[in-house]
């Protein structure tokens, strides 16, 4: 066993070798969720060939079900993968994670339609989703932890906020192809066999990934909890032992969770199927109003170093509570592609009080050997509950007559996670990660 906390490596941590590695984590999360996000912004064309029967709303219900399912088998990836992370280390939690999403992406881009093999397909794909649920759950976790253990305290929120710019640049990266491939190829062609080339593709990254994650260096934190006499990481530990913590990580994210997803992926279904925008035009109004949101997530993680945590999250929750219902209206009755960026965007800017910190406010939570599965595990739950299910639940009530319903639903939710933000203790000025 060691005899110091610090190990030896710490001396060689220099800052460039710091943010080297803060940049190959933030890469391959970037690849994860390309993969991840791949099914959301190509599901318009592809729902027809697994799901062949009903209308286009019937077809898209089927395809979000597919994918609230994967959001199902988060929690048991973060379960299972969180572990793993805790008592194997950041990086075996990361390479592990990015070899199922390169699983799942393969079987989506080979498995055939409905109209050859039944049923089958719609089976395959739902295997495949949980095997890229079972990644992200982990991925997550993991992410989150090594990122904001791998940066110093004074700019923890700054770099730990690379997460969600990755994630982001993943999910635009998705928009961006699928821009490229609607401009040259025929919508009978994409509609065809085109929306296979993004999985064929994210499949090819996550080998790059997975030989870049094997280069990262381990985090200090968790090499002096692996030496230390901590308790194994388990769930029963995090039941036992941090129960207040794993509820303020499902309260602070159910909001959160289900305005992001309500903004991004199923911003493009929304503007298509109900404001009636075109599919590419709707495709070019997400991607742009992406872009200027991952640009926004360094600088408001930034400025929680110094204001801290706690305020930006609490403007989000008040902004989301006000403005959700007045901003979803309007979008559903905006004529103008330009005037849907503006209005999509100022959406965005309230989520970034969210999205930007949520992440290191949950890694800081929690001490070093059960850090993975606490910011993971709740997480998931949260998601698998309301981000997942954000897109079915919209057409859903879309489905009954009543889609003003769920720009209500939006709102008690921010509102509930508003709650939880007043409530807690500001992590910057109290966090638990004593390791740089």
């Amino acid at each position: 066993m060691a005899q110091s906390e610090t190990p030896p490596m710490s001396a060689a941590m220099t800052p460039a070798r710091r943010l080297r590695n803060i940049i190959g984590g933030s890469a391959g999360n970037l690849v994860e969720w390309f993969d991840w996000f791949a099914y959301a912004a190509f599901t318009v064309y592809f729902a027809p060939v697994f799901f062949p029967k009903g209308d286009s709303t019937a077809q898209l219900l089927s395809a979000a079900a597919v994918f609230a399912v994967g959001f199902l088998m988060r929690p048991v990836g973060a379960w299972v993968m969180g572990v793993y992370s805790d008592r194997k280390g950041r990086k075996a939690g990361l390479t592990l994670s990015v070899t199922l999403m390169c699983t799942g992406s393969l079987i989506i881009a080979c498995t055939p339609g409905h109209a050859s093999i039944g049923l089958a397909a719609p089976a395959l794909l739902l295997f495949a989703r949980m095997l890229q649920g079972l990644s992200v759950g982990g991925e997550y976790g993991s992410s989150a932890t090594y990122l904001s253990e791998m940066a110093t305290a004074k700019h923890r929120g700054f770099w730990s906020s690379f997460q969600y710019v990755t994630l982001i640049s993943g999910q635009l990266l998705a928009l961006l192809l699928l821009i490229v491939l609607q401009k040259t190829m025929a919508e009978t062609d994409l509609a065809a066999w085109g929306w296979r080339i993004p999985f064929f593709v994210g499949a090819a990254l996550a080998v790059v990934v997975f030989w870049l994650r094997r280069r990262l260096d381990e985090t200090t934190a968790f090499i002096a909890s692996d030496a230390s006499e901590a308790p194994k990481s388990s769930a029963l530990l995090l039941i036992l032992k941090h129960p207040k913590e794993a509820l303020m990580v499902l309260g602070l994210t159910a909001g959160g969770t289900v305005a992001f997803y309500t903004y991004t992926t199923y911003l493009q279904k929304f503007l298509v199927n109900t404001s009636g925008f075109s599919k590419a035009t709707a495709t070019e109004v997400s991607a742009a109003a992406l872009f200027v949101f991952m640009l926004l997530q360094p600088a408001v993680g930034a400025l929680s170093d110094r204001v801290g945590r706690r305020p930006v999250m609490i403007a989000f929750g008040v902004m989301g509570v006000l403005f959700t219902v007045p901003i979803m209206t309007a979008l559903s009755g905006v004529e103008s592609p330009y005037i849907a960026f503006l209005l999509a965007m100022s959406a965005l800017i309230i989520v970034s009080g969210y999205t930007s910190i949520n992440a290191v406010v949950k890694a800081e939570l929690f001490p070093a050997h059960i850090r993975a599965l606490g910011v993971a595990l709740p997480y998931a739950i949260a998601n698998a509950l309301f981000g997942g299910t954000a897109e079915y639940a919209a057409l859903w009530f879309k489905g009954e007559g009543m889609e003003s319903a769920y720009f209500w639903y939006v709102t008690g939710l921010i509102g509930v996670s508003l709650l939880t933000y007043i409530r807690m203790r500001d992590t910057g000025r109290n966090s638990l990660i004593t390791h740089d």
